[in-house]
Formats: C-alpha cells, structure tokens, sequence
C-alpha cells in the first residue's frame, strides 16, 4: 500500500474541513484533505446552497402566480406562468457544481492534498483512505489529526429513507424532485421542514407539516415565531401540532395520532422526514480512539482539541450549534494553533437563521434566556410597519428585537423576524463581539432607506428615545 507523510491529516472536506485545510496551507502546514464524496460537504452540496436555491426559486415563482392571478398591488399582470422543476433542479446543480469546484482550486492554490476517498481510522496518528473510484488504498501518517465528519439527517424506524419505491425523502431528496408531488407530508416543524415545506407551498405544492411540539420552530420563542404562524395559514400549509407519526402507506398517507391517541390518516405521495441530524462518528474507525464523548458528540475543549494530544475535532461532529459558520471558525482555529499561534474558540455569540418566509434571526440571548440567566434586561421592539424600505418591499410583517443588560446598556442580543433579516445578521453579531451598548448602535447613522434602520430605532427605542414610533 502506497504511504505518504503529512503534518495534517484532515478528515471530511465540508465547510469545517476545507476551511481547516485552506487556513493550514496559508499558513505553510503540509495538509492532506480526505473527501469521499463532493468538496464543501452537506452545506454546500444537499443542505444550506441548495436549499437556497430552491426557496428562491419558489419564491420567484410564487411572485409570478401572483402576478398570474391579477392580485399583485404594484399592477404587474402575466399570463398563465408555469414552472419546469427540471430545469430548476438544473440551475441548482450548476450552482453547487460551481462552488464545489471553487472549493477545490482553493485547496489547489493553498498547497493542500486532496485524497478523494473514504478514510478509516488505524490510529491517531494514521489513517487508510480507500478511493472512490477504485483505485489503489492510501496510507496517510500524520502528526495532527482533525475530525470534521459533520453529521447526517435522522430518520424514523417506522419510515426509513428512501423506503415505499421512494416516497419517504430526507432533505436530500427533496432538493432534488424529478416531479413536483401533489401532495406533500413534511414531519417535523423545525428550520429544515419549514424551509422546504413553505417552498414546496409557493411551488404549487399542498403541504401538510406534523409537528410533536405544540408549536412550530419549537427552538425559538414564541413571539419570533408568531409571524411565521401566520405565514404558514395564509399560505394554506395544513398544520397537525401535539401530533405524531406512525408510519406510511401508499393506500392511506401518512398515518398520525395525535395528543387524545387518536389516528388519522393524511393522503400524500411524497413524505418529507425531517426530524434532526446527528453526528455522523459511525463507520470510519472513530471508536477505536476511544475519546472522551459528550453524549452522541465528540468532546473538545475551548481549543477544539480531543481527549487524546493532536486529535481535534471541529463541526457538527461536536455537537451543537450545528452549523456551517461554526464549523469554519472552529477550523480556521484548529490550523491557526498548529501552526503556532495562540487561538481559543471562544464567540461571544453564534448567529443562527432560519430561512423560512418571513426569515427569523437570532444572535446572543432572547428575553427568556436573559430572564432564565438572572439578568435584569431591557428589552425593545421595533417593528417593519413602522419602516419605509419595509414598506417599498412589501415587507412590513415582523420586527427587530434588542436585549441590553439594564444596568449599563450593554447588547445581550438580537433578533429579527422578517423579510431579508437575514442580511441583518453580521451586523448584530459584530455588535456582540465588540461588546456594543445600545447609545453605540442608535448613534450609528443609518443608511435611509434601509431595512437596517430598523436596528437602530430598536436601540433608540430601548434608551426612551424613539423617533418613528
């Protein structure tokens, strides 16, 4: 079996791992990157890129159904319009494939060697990549070892993926539809259902969300998730909250039983399941470290380091927030500390955004967390009714919230629930990081028009002195 030497061997070339491996060459680190399936791993691939291309296609869609329908307020009409979703999934495609590739001249440029194949773990200091085309098995000796396995989506016993000639998709099928379903089942109520159920909806789709949790987006609170509610019902997605499922069949649907015990049965010929991920540290070796495990989750320390010297651990794989910018700071940090230099993984916040119509962003504490944490907060509201550019977008649903501490002013927190919120999201999150105070943000001059002024009224709002409101 061919060997080869390196000081980094990185394991999986998703938004963590190609990070790590880009950050390594800069910095003069011989890296070899082991990808056994595309470069940029599930974000880019089948979850965040694609997903996003997918609600904007809808959306478009949707704005010309509208239009279609001779409803549209700005006076636009079109005749009958129509949707190739073959094409669609094309255009997709060809963003992904661009990305992808841009990953791999990336790594190029960086001087990291990419072996593309599956790895399986010897040791930690060694590992046996086994090519995807067949070819020749490859021994990689290295003195750092960093595991960025990310994680996969769960499925149901009673539904397993791909089961029923196809009916039961996991978000990965349903980014890529070879024909629009009648009807669609989406179980669980989360970010991932709620993205691609409202899309399939704007699409033509009817859709039908079960839900265990008596409310949707459960992980928010529910003044965030209120306006999505009422985006939900007035776009006709059916909702069965407090309910369970219990299986499928092609005859009835989706069979669900709901708090009382009683079952019932919801016609559909596609049911999306998505329900979580979990770390994916199954079949490439990884028990034989015996590292030290925080439930399903490898543990790390502030370093991101392991239990055992020179194996790290970084993304999904490690637990919570599971999310693509996490994964990239944590692997910037990792190469940055073999290389030397003195780095922690220590955010003052992690923004998270849901991508649903209208999106929802949260950034450091919400009033209940604050409220939970002991902390006398000041908490201010200020709503896209009361903005012009909100209004110009036919965005006024929804607002932007603040939490300072009361007793001096410092920003605890952001979020927002809206049309385009998500542009929003650097901006609260610098203003974490930097340890802002609400008189930093309502002194800033903010650009007028702009959704942003929102943020700033927000602050203004929080000190007593609130202008358009």
């Amino acid at each position: 079996m061919k060997e080869i030497s390196t000081k980094l061997l990185v394991i999986g070339g998703g938004p963590g791992g190609y990070v790590a491996a880009i950050r390594a060459g800069q910095l003069g680190i011989p890296t070899v990157l082991a990808e056994g399936a595309s470069l940029g791993g599930t974000c880019l691939n089948i979850g965040c890129i694609p997903s996003k291309a997918l609600i904007h296609a809808a959306q478009e869609f949707a704005h010309a159904r509208q239009f279609g329908a001779g409803t549209s307020p700005l006076g636009i009409k079109v005749a009958n319009p129509q949707i190739d979703i073959a094409q669609t999934v094309r255009w997709k495609d060809g963003i992904v494939a661009r990305l992808s590739g841009g990953v791999g001249a990336l790594l190029r440029k960086a001087g990291v060697q990419v072996q593309r194949g599956w790895a399986q773990i010897e040791d930690g200091k060694t590992a046996v990549i086994t090519p995807h085309d067949g070819g020749e098995p490859v021994r990689v000796r290295c003195e750092h070892l960093l595991l960025a396995t990310g994680s996969e989506p769960v499925s149901l016993p009673s539904m397993p993926f791909g089961s029923n000639g196809g009916a039961i998709w996991s978000s990965t099928d349903a980014l890529s539809p070879d024909v629009l379903p009648k009807r669609l089942v989406v179980v669980g109520a989360g970010y991932i259902g709620l993205e691609l159920g409202m899309a399939y909806r704007k699409l033509g789709v009817e859709v039908t969300v079960v839900e265990a949790a008596q409310r949707v987006l459960p992980s928010y609170d529910e003044e965030l998730t209120q306006p999505v509610l009422e985006a939900l019902k007035r776009s006709g997605v059916v909702l069965h909250l407090g309910c369970s499922v219990a299986g499928y069949d092609a005859q009835q649907g989706v069979h669900v039983r709901n708090a009382r015990a009683d079952e019932f049965a919801l016609p559909a010929e596609r049911v999306l399941v998505a329900v979580g991920r979990r770390p994916r540290t199954q079949g490439f070796g990884l028990e034989g470290l015996q590292l030290d495990m925080a439930g399903r989750f490898v543990a790390v320390d502030a370093h991101c380091r392991t239990s055992m010297r020179n194996v790290w651990a970084i993304g999904d794989v490690t637990g919570e927030p599971m999310l693509a910018h996490r994964a990239m700071a944590q692997g910037e940090c990792v190469a940055e500390q073999i290389a030397g230099k003195n780095r922690r993984f220590e955010p003052m916040a992690i923004p998270a955004v849901c991508f649903t119509d209208p999106e929802v962003v949260v950034v450091g504490q919400t009033p209940p967390q604050a409220e939970a944490a002991g902390v006398e907060a000041i908490t201010a509201t200020f709503p896209f009714a009361a903005n012009g550019r909100a209004m110009t977008l036919e965005a006024t649903g929804g607002f932007v919230r603040v939490v300072a501490r009361k007793s001096d002013h410092l920003i605890l927190g952001w979020q927002a629930v809206g049309q385009g919120v998500a542009e929003l999201v650097a901006a609260f999150a610098q203003s974490l990081e930097m340890g802002a105070r609400l008189e930093d943000v309502a002194h800033t001059i903010h650009a007028h028009p702009t959704l942003g002024e929102a943020v700033q009224e927000a602050a203004l709002k929080a000190l007593g002195q609130a202008l358009h409101i």
